[in-house]
């Protein structure tokens, strides 16, 4: 039930606008209009063009590298507060850095802390994320967060494939907590019990796998692979082939992020995978890759919203 009064705005940068239209069709409200001034140095500069003045205001931007997208969001919130805005909440689809976040190795950067101690300096009230890489980073953050997941478009999607011999797989070991998630939001849709297989990768350095093998039988199966993140799709190609190799019947990959960095397009396009369904938290044109298949977080965004608005338990949104 929407609200009668409209006391928020919502405004997008660059990186969000098609997920904030998309929001804001749910909400019946117009999207506001901010001005990304670029001047030719590769300075810019955030201009509300509608006054906000004590109303909240809901800023949508996706953090994800380049810089910009940060910097974009960081002077948006500035300009919201000194435009004085009761209060500014960042909505990141995608909170970039989020792989930065513990130090496994001597004289390395803590990312996702020090993105949540800038956004929370730049004067973000409250922050609404999608799927972060590891949940703990939400202890970042000394305000509010409303970590929204994934799976409640990604899990319908794969009900409506009607799989007769689904099982689910988390391509390592590390993600395997997700994908069983995965599975018990399944179950609770389909009183159907979810089986569950693990990829083992070992991995010399970053993006490069030096071997990969199946725990589990997937010998007939329909197999559907959770992750958060899609970045070069070297781990995930290759888990489908895999797959493939031990007699699975047909594979696709449901993840909450589609980075798609590099050549990611052709090794999808290339691979094993029958099908690769990504959220909208980064914009992605299909046209890149015919395997891809976007399905929109902005219902769960908007209704997010509301219920902060309403003063409505969050969680009861995100079951």
């Amino acid at each position: 039930m929407l609200i009668e009064a409209n006391p928020y705005k919502v405004f997008a940068g660059s990186q969000g606008q098609a997920i904030a239209q998309r929001v804001c069709e749910h909400l019946h409200c117009q999207l506001g209009h901010v001005k990304i001034e670029r001047f030719s140095d590769g300075e810019y500069a955030a201009t509300f063009e509608d006054s906000v003045r004590g109303q909240s205001v809901y800023l949508i931007q996706s953090t994800n590298p380049s810089a910009d997208n940060l910097m974009e969001l960081l002077l948006m919130i500035d300009a919201a507060k000194r435009a004085s805005a009761y209060k500014v909440i960042a909505v990141i689809p995608y909170f970039g850095w989020a792989r930065q976040d513990r130090k496994d190795k001597p004289r390395v950067s803590i990312g996702a802390k020090l993105v949540a101690n800038i956004l929370q300096v730049a004067g973000a009230d409250r922050v609404i994320v999608v799927d972060l890489h590891a949940e703990q980073i939400q202890g970042f953050f000394d305000i509010p967060v409303a970590h929204l997941y994934g799976s409640n478009v990604l899990a319908p999607y794969v009900e409506s494939l009607n799989l007769d011999n689904l099982i689910i797989a988390s391509p390592d070991v590390g993600g395997s907590k997700r994908a069983a998630n995965f599975c018990k939001k399944l179950q609770s849709q389909t009183g159907k019990e979810v089986p569950m297989v693990i990829c083992y990768k070992h991995r010399p350095e970053a993006n490069k796998i030096s071997e990969m093998r199946v725990l589990g039988d997937v010998a007939g199966k329909d197999v559907v692979i959770i992750d958060d993140i899609v970045d070069t799709a070297g781990t995930l190609c290759k888990a489908a082939n895999v797959m493939k190799e031990a007699g699975a019947n047909s594979v696709r990959a449901v993840i909450s992020h589609g980075v798609m960095s590099g050549n990611a397009c052709q090794k999808v396009q290339e691979s094993d995978l029958d099908e690769l369904v990504i959220t909208d938290s980064i914009p992605f044109d299909c046209s890149r890759c015919s395997k891809v298949k976007v399905v929109s977080m902005a219902l769960p965004i908007a209704k997010t919203i509301l219920a902060i608005q309403e003063h409505r338990s969050i969680s009861e949104q995100n079951m």
